[in-house]
């Protein structure tokens, strides 16, 4: 098929669908996913589509996050089984990063009931779970985010860098076949801060988060090295994880 055809062919789903995987498309189109990932960077210069990790999707359905007293109320058991799951994960003595979401509130409860933690987090919301619990807290400066109870951009960046630590435990947006991926900008460059100064790295998201579209990456899946979720991954997902060498822990 010549790439102008196929090109059409790929707008056309995009149209009907509203986003599409490469694997689809190179199955439909019969074509390579290298090629297809090649047809998408195209159409995205040309202002066509939007290409996002593992597809693409419509221009006008460029994926946001909803907000965060929303979030709050979404699958709010399966982030519990999570949150409590992945603070039996830690232990008097440790010191980690953490950010800011709502499956992050959860945790801060469940972390609560541990002692001699050292925290550093730019999350508002979970202060007031761990005062009081016998744990250290240093709260990132930097402009305060009031939809997401949370400080961020440059300045908190920096005061960043002034710690580092063992753990970091983020809460991302989207978990894909090549990366953990999120919605906002400076959230997901505050989590690139923190995993250059923490060595080893535990996620939680719940299946919800599986293949959901998200525009920045964060990391790649190699760079995980936990997985706490509510659910197995569908099977290309699971083998992806595998191949990275991400451990999976299902609460």
């Amino acid at each position: 098929m010549h790439p102008r055809d196929r090109h059409a062919r790929i707008v056309e789903m995009l149209d009907r669908s509203g986003s599409v995987s490469v694997e689809t498309l190179a199955t439909s189109l019969d074509a390579s996913r290298e090629t297809i990932r090649r047809d998408l960077a195209a159409l995205d210069r040309q202002g066509l589509v939007r290409k996002i990790h593992g597809g693409a999707r419509r221009l006008e359905q460029i994926p946001t996050e909803i907000d965060f007293d929303a979030r709050m109320t979404e699958n709010v058991p399966e982030k519990r089984r999570i949150a409590q799951a992945a603070a039996r994960l830690f232990k008097h003595g440790d010191a980690l990063f953490m950010d800011a979401g709502s499956t992050t509130i959860f945790f801060a409860e469940h972390l609560s009931q541990l002692t001699g933690l050292t925290v550093i987090t730019n999350c508002m919301g979970a202060i007031r779970h761990l005062t009081g619990a016998g744990t250290r807290i240093f709260l990132l400066g930097g402009e305060y985010e009031v939809a997401g109870q949370e400080t961020l951009g440059p300045l908190t960046e920096a005061d960043l860098r002034r710690f580092r630590a063992e753990h970091v435990v983020l809460t991302v947006g989207a978990v894909h076949e090549g990366a953990i991926m999120d919605y906002d900008l400076r959230e997901a460059s505050l989590a690139r801060a923190m995993l250059a100064q923490a060595r080893h790295v535990t996620v939680l998201a719940d299946h919800a988060k599986f293949d959901r579209p998200a525009v920045f990456e964060v990391a790649p899946l190699a760079r995980v090295d936990r997985l706490v979720t509510d659910r197995a991954p569908p099977p290309h997902l699971r083998e992806a994880l595998r191949a990275a060498g991400v451990e999976v822990i299902i609460a």
